[in-house]
């Protein structure tokens, strides 16, 4: 989990999305192999069978697009690469964010600055602090362009409250600024039934897009797609933004390979099939991740309820004591510890734009599913896949890690 072995750099090994860890659906793997033989390549910003997909996909979540609104690429990096090229200026991102959005900004030598987030949620920056930053940034003689965020995050695992929202959009608004909403993780909530979501872009429409990667709950991640809706109208958006995206995913040859935009665009018009798996995934990682934060509370780590996607944010800054003694003394630190131990990834905060001191990891669910894809495949059919022995034996190696921790701190606590 190094970023830095030999002969490459930071911006490759970076922690990838959290992966599901399931079988691929069957009838996706039918339309993509359907689609295998097919010599033509996709059109550069996806062809018009994907495009109108995506466009009803966004309809029926209260965001009407046109397909002269929509651009598909392979992988939602390629198009935050792209906006980010075509919008110019200085970018603004929460602390933590999602681990790929910094380095895209990076790459094209724009300075990026992290915004606190507030005590709610992740994802979304504080208002005060977002003004605060935003002027900080101009009197240096910078140019605040571009604020990234995400009202179901990686890697919190929240779910921005609406009026939390709201006050950041208003003051991003204020400020003149872009604003890309990823909403990867949109259809991964928790409890949908119980969650009030809200998209910025129903907020300021003007001056939203949204990217969307399928890897987040319609396609696995080794199947590379995602579209972006574009503003319909506003200053400087809109027609001209689109167009610039698709000259920059032109220079890069960025285009989704014909089986699996076949697959996306399928996946995207979300027929019976595809929702009841994305359902039962969706139940499955909940589950388990509520079972993961049981044990990292109890251990007396703090995490906020994980609330979507497929992961939760651990802070073992209560026992730091105990890590201490066993040479932790960072993120770094941290990460290899856990990794170690728990046999699985366990990515440090500063990953995320966090910092380096604080003891912060993302834990992923998908490894806690199992080793084997039978085991996986399991899960996913079982009424009670905590009970399942492969599930147990993974929480009760996360519960003696965490405990070992916990009662090595106890010991270390100064008498009082």
């Amino acid at each position: 989990m190094r970023t830095d072995p030999e002969g490459h750099g930071p911006v490759r090994y970076g922690p990838p999305l959290p992966d599901d860890g399931l079988p691929v659906l069957p009838e996706l793997t039918a339309v993509l192999a359907a689609a295998a033989a097919r010599p033509r390549a996709e059109p550069v910003g996806g062809g018009t069978p994907l495009l109108e997909a995506a466009c009803d996909y966004a309809a029926r979540r209260g965001l009407p697009a046109e397909p002269d609104h929509v651009a598909a690429a392979p992988g939602a990096p390629t198009l935050l690469l792209a906006l980010t090229a075509a919008l110019g200026g200085d970018v603004l991102v929460p602390r933590p964010c999602a681990a790929w959005w910094a380095p895209y900004a990076r790459l094209l030598g724009r300075p990026v600055f992290h915004v606190a987030t507030p005590a709610e949620c992740g994802g979304v920056p504080d208002p005060y602090a977002l003004l605060e930053t935003v002027r900080r940034v101009r009197a240096e003689g910078g140019d605040p362009r571009l604020l990234v965020l995400s009202v179901a995050d990686d890697p919190t695992a929240t779910v921005a409250p609406p009026e939390v929202l709201h006050e950041t959009v208003e003051a991003a608004a204020g400020e003149g600024l872009h604003l890309v909403s990823d909403e990867t993780w949109r259809d991964t909530v928790h409890a949908p039934h119980e969650t009030v979501w809200l998209s910025p872009a129903e907020m300021l429409p003007d001056r939203v897009s949204v990217v969307t990667d399928l890897a987040g709950s319609l396609l696995p991640a080794g199947w590379p797609a995602a579209f972006a809706r574009f503003p319909a109208n506003g200053d400087g958006d809109g027609d001209d933004l689109h167009a610039r995206v698709l000259d920059i995913l032109t220079a890069l040859g960025a285009r989704i390979a014909a089986p699996v935009a076949a697959a996306a665009a399928h996946a995207l018009t979300e027929p019976e099939p595809v929702t009841a798996h994305r359902a039962a995934v969706g139940h499955l990682h909940a589950r388990v991740a509520a079972a993961a934060h049981a044990v990292v509370i109890g251990a007396g780590a703090l995490s906020r309820p994980p609330r979507a996607g497929r992961h939760l944010y651990v802070d073992l800054g209560p026992l730091r004591p105990a890590l201490t003694a066993r040479g932790v003394a960072d993120a770094q630190d941290l990460e290899d510890f856990l990794t170690a131990r728990l046999g699985m990834p366990a990515p440090g905060g500063h990953r995320f734009g966090d910092d380096l001191g604080a003891l912060r990891v993302r834990l992923s669910t998908g490894p806690l599913l199992g080793g084997s894809d039978e085991e996986r495949a399991e899960c996913l059919t079982s009424p009670a896949p905590l009970e399942l022995p492969h599930v147990q034996r993974a929480l009760i190696t996360l519960e003696s890690v965490f405990d070992d921790l916990r009662d090595d701190a106890q010991r270390w606590e100064p008498p009082r």
